[in-house]
């Protein structure tokens, strides 16, 4: 089962917290000593500039596949680290990269640090609102690399999991997998907490790797069978047929589906039951035509259901979808009332046109 970290970060001691935590979740992830460097060095700039400029907040740490998933790597983790913050947010985020930029008494080289270590880098700030800055170490480096490049795809996707009161485990799981000419993305909530509902969802993780081919009423049918000895989870299942730009969507239980199509937001409706004891015998399938202006995001119940898409999530952009994903959960809820469970997002957003940044 797959483990995730959450470091409080409002004063200072705790910044030696988020530092061996990123180094276990590095270890975990089975990367060698240079990128665990690389992995604590990110985490403890992102925790110190938290304080700095913030006044706290917490630093999300997971372990994630590709971004841009080519078929068959969705399996190589990269240690996502997430710093998410209520604090006043940033009017001009591009300057803060640059080193030398501080607002104040400091070098100003911490988020330049980060973006030049990272494989992986996102920031999203709204003054009043906070910011969210995301950073991906990989096994290895690849950028300016002369090896292979995974085969374009018109589609990217992210993703952010918070336990419950700082759990070792969240019941919620995540993936995105690549087969021919489909991307799968699916989220499965495991019934309760801990590590019994992270072994559901973990369950429908692995399924899901083993018959990415079916659409997703057929693959909702074989994860019923694969959970039947788990406490079984709600699981939404959403497929993009990359040939004809066709979304096809089926979900069961309480896990939520919004597609934005410009600026208009359609919730996608689930069937009532759980995945391993109780699944419904009609599923219905459905289908939206997929466009540059879509964006779909899916969410357990940790996030409420009457969510309000903020500016990440409304308007067109580049953005990664890990950042699109964090700022939801971070608008949702505020520094004295977090997550109510475990929560899980996933986005899938167009890719832009000059690839991930």
């Amino acid at each position: 089962m797959p483990r995730v970290w959450e470091v409080p970060v409002h004063d200072s001691t705790r910044v030696r917290d988020v530092r061996v935590a990123a180094g276990a979740a590095a270890r975990h992830a089975g990367l060698a000593e240079d990128r665990v460097a690389a992995a604590e060095l990110v985490a403890t700039e992102l925790a110190t500039n938290l304080l700095k400029h913030a006044g706290g907040g917490r630093i999300l740490l997971d372990l994630v596949g590709p971004p841009v998933p080519a078929y068959g790597d969705e399996r190589v983790s990269r240690v996502q680290i997430m710093a998410v913050d209520h604090g006043p947010g940033m009017h001009d985020p591009a300057a803060a990269l640059r080193d030398g930029y501080s607002t104040t008494a400091s070098l100003g080289a911490g988020l330049g640090t980060c973006l030049r270590t990272a494989d992986d880098f996102g920031l999203h700030s709204t003054p009043g609102r906070g910011t969210i800055v995301m950073a991906r170490i990989a096994s290895r480096p690849h950028r300016g690399s002369d090896g292979p490049h995974p085969v374009p795809l018109p589609a990217w996707s992210g993703g952010v999991n918070i336990p419950l009161a700082g759990g070792e485990f969240s019941g919620d799981a995540w993936v995105c997998v690549r087969t021919a000419d489909r991307v799968t993305l699916m989220l499965a909530d495991g019934l309760g907490h801990g590590p019994l509902a992270s072994r559901a969802s973990s369950a429908a993780v692995e399924e899901l790797r083993r018959t990415p081919h079916l659409p997703p009423a057929d693959l909702l049918r074989r994860l019923n069978s694969a959970l039947r000895d788990t406490r079984g989870a709600a699981v939404a299942v959403a497929q993009l047929d990359l040939q004809v730009g066709q979304l096809s969507f089926a979900g069961v239980g309480n896990v939520g589906a919004r597609l934005r199509r410009g600026d208009s937001w359609q919730g996608l409706v689930s069937r009532p039951g759980i995945v391993g004891t109780h699944l419904p015998t009609h599923l219905p399938q459905h289908q939206e035509t997929w466009s540059d202006d879509c964006l779909l995001v899916l969410h357990s119940d940790g996030l409420p259901s009457r969510w309000s898409p903020g500016p990440a999530a409304r308007a067109p952009s580049s953005l990664d979808p890990a950042v699109i994903a964090a700022t939801i959960v971070r608008d949702a809820s505020s520094p004295a009332r977090p997550v109510r469970d475990d929560t899980a997002v996933a986005v899938l957003s167009p890719l832009p046109p000059d690839g991930p940044s």
